[in-house]
């Protein structure tokens, strides 16, 4: 979890590498273990598996796995630090049913002590113009069913909630103690423009998870690259994370699902874990 410590201790603690399972989607369980151990991760996000994406189905947590598929990762020295779910709140006609699936995540990581889950506003990286009001009410709700379990629901910087302001106003309408933040760098920067030291100003209390890709603009699209490759200044937001003493995850969201024409995921999370490393080093 997010940890916040006295200048003192600031640094003993490091933060810690991940990636999603977006980016392997024809990958194995058992090989995405293997990778992770291989590349020196601390552990592996949980955004779907071959051909399933809604976590509490999937076989590794079926109730005679659950244990066997914990107990191996603690073995392995390996954590999953969020169910990622799809989740999403802004929209009249599906807000209801995301509930039911978001408050099905809490149940299934808190089974398991996954301390987070991911939901949104709206669904996908670009503003939309989904009802902030309509979604502050849910996630507001959905902490309020979160409140007696382990597990902390996070809500993304995708789509209108990139913008500093909009997440700001967002969580004081939710209004709850148990709120959180999952940070994507990279849609605060490409959507709206806010730079790391903003966003760690305006939302840094609330940062419980950050995602991290790299990306440039060519011929108005974005088009994502392998980290260093791009422009976003992930060197700067690492080094505003260091000085609120963030101890949690760095979680590489290499998009391979829905761009099957980017790298290779062996490749992509090799580079990933290597160049991170160098980063960390400067700070």
């Amino acid at each position: 979890k997010n940890i916040y410590i006295t200048p003192k201790e600031r640094y003993e603690i490091n933060m810690k590498l991940s990636f999603s399972t977006l980016g392997c989607p024809n990958w194995t369980w058992n090989e995405i273990l293997a990778i992770a151990k291989d590349l020196g991760m601390s552990g592996v996000e949980l955004r779907g598996l071959g051909d399933e994406m809604y976590a509490p189905d999937l076989k590794i947590f079926a109730p005679d796995k659950l244990d066997g598929t914990m107990s191996k990762l603690n073995q392995m020295g390996l954590e999953i630090p969020i169910l990622t779910s799809g989740a999403y709140f802004a929209d009249k006609n599906k807000a209801e049913e995301a509930f039911g699936e978001a408050c099905a995540y809490i149940d299934l990581a808190d089974k398991a002590q996954i301390p987070y889950i991911r939901v949104m506003a709206e669904p996908t990286p670009e503003p939309q113009n989904g009802d902030m009001r309509l979604a502050a009410k849910f996630y507001g709700q959905l902490c309020d069913y979160a409140k007696d379990t382990s597990v902390i629901p996070l809500i993304e910087s995708n789509g209108q909630l990139a913008s500093l302001g909009a997440m700001q106003d967002f969580l004081s309408a939710a209004g709850r103690s148990n709120m959180g933040v999952l940070w994507d760098i990279h849609h605060t920067v490409r959507f709206y423009g806010e730079t790391p030291g903003r966003a760690v100003s305006a939302l840094g209390r609330y940062i419980k998870h950050v995602h991290i890709k790299d990306s440039f603009m060519e011929n108005g699209k974005i088009s994502y690259r392998m980290m260093g490759y791009g422009d976003i200044p992930a060197l700067d937001a690492l080094r505003e994370l260091e000085n609120i003493c963030y101890g949690g995850f760095i979680s590489f969201e290499w998009v391979k699902r829905w761009n099957p024409e980017l790298e290779e995921p062996g490749i992509a999370f090799a580079y990933f874990c290597s160049y991170m490393n160098y980063l960390l080093k400067k700070l």
